[in-house]
């Protein structure tokens, strides 16, 4: 049944299982897939089932439609409601960037990650994306800034001038790029980044699932003790944004189709 507020068939997410693999599709194509407390409790729940089922070692997380994930649902933040999981706060945004999950996870990107759905994309272990996606976080257009992991991550995941000028010029780069600078694993061509995500997490499930959850763990591990005190920071930092005039501001004026007018308060 469509909801009554977005017109849109539900559920939000799809879990499939292909064997070992697990394709989770975010489901609000009309919307570009963006992110609201919905998705991110539907996303959320749909990562706990697939770490909880034993038959399942690799899950393949793409859009439907023509799109990604376009971030956060901006009309939803400009009518000022949470696009978090109520019930699982700690998860982070759509239910996933601070999410445990102790089995690999594979974006396929079908098409434009913005914002949280570029964060999306880096809280993943391997990245297939088609040769027409793109990678980009506007926030700094939104009186925002990449506040899901995204100025935490990306500077591990390409050199760091790259990502300063991603985060600070808000302009997104297609997919060759984001492979040559290692950001993306695989660049399929139109049309075939689930194909090909799924060839890889096939691959990928082949191996022992004790040496599998080993890999990621310990690979894991170093990440997650250098960014605990940067995530405490970035939550200080995010809710002073949030705060600010400019932050009202950025979504207003999307929801409005108009320029923003910052006052930088």
């Amino acid at each position: 049944m469509p909801t009554t507020e977005t017109d849109e068939p539900t559920p939000v997410t799809r879990l499939e299982r292909r064997g070992a693999v697990a394709l989770i599709t975010l489901n609000r194509p009309r919307a570009l897939n963006a992110v609201t407390a919905e998705v991110s409790a539907a996303l959320g729940a749909a990562l706990e089932e697939f770490a909880a089922d034993p038959a399942l070692r690799v899950a393949v997380l793409t859009g439907a439609g023509r799109a990604f994930c376009a971030g956060m649902d901006l009309k939803e933040a400009a009518a000022g409601r949470d696009v978090m999981d109520p019930l699982h706060p700690e998860w982070g945004f759509a239910g996933l960037v601070r999410h445990p999950v102790g089995k690999p996870l594979i974006a396929a990107v079908n098409g434009p990650a913005l914002g949280g759905g570029a964060e999306i994309v880096l809280a993943c272990d391997l990245v297939v994306a088609d040769e027409n996606a793109t990678f980009g976080m506007p926030e700094v257009h939104h009186g925002l800034y990449p506040a899901a992991g995204g100025v935490l991550r990306l500077q591990h995941r390409v050199p760091r001038n790259i990502a300063r000028e991603i985060a600070l010029t808000g302009t997104p780069v297609d997919a060759a790029t984001a492979a040559r600078w290692g950001l993306f694993n695989k660049v399929a061509p139109a049309g075939k980044s689930v194909d090909v995500a799924l060839e890889l997490a096939e691959q990928v499930a082949a191996g022992a699932p004790l040496a599998l959850d080993a890999i990621k763990r310990l690979m894991s591990w170093g990440e997650a003790e250098a960014e605990a005190a940067a995530w405490v920071e970035n939550d200080r930092v995010f809710q002073d944004i949030l705060a600010s005039d400019d932050a009202h501001e950025g979504p207003r004026a999307f929801a409005e189709k108009r320029t923003p007018r910052w006052t930088g308060r």
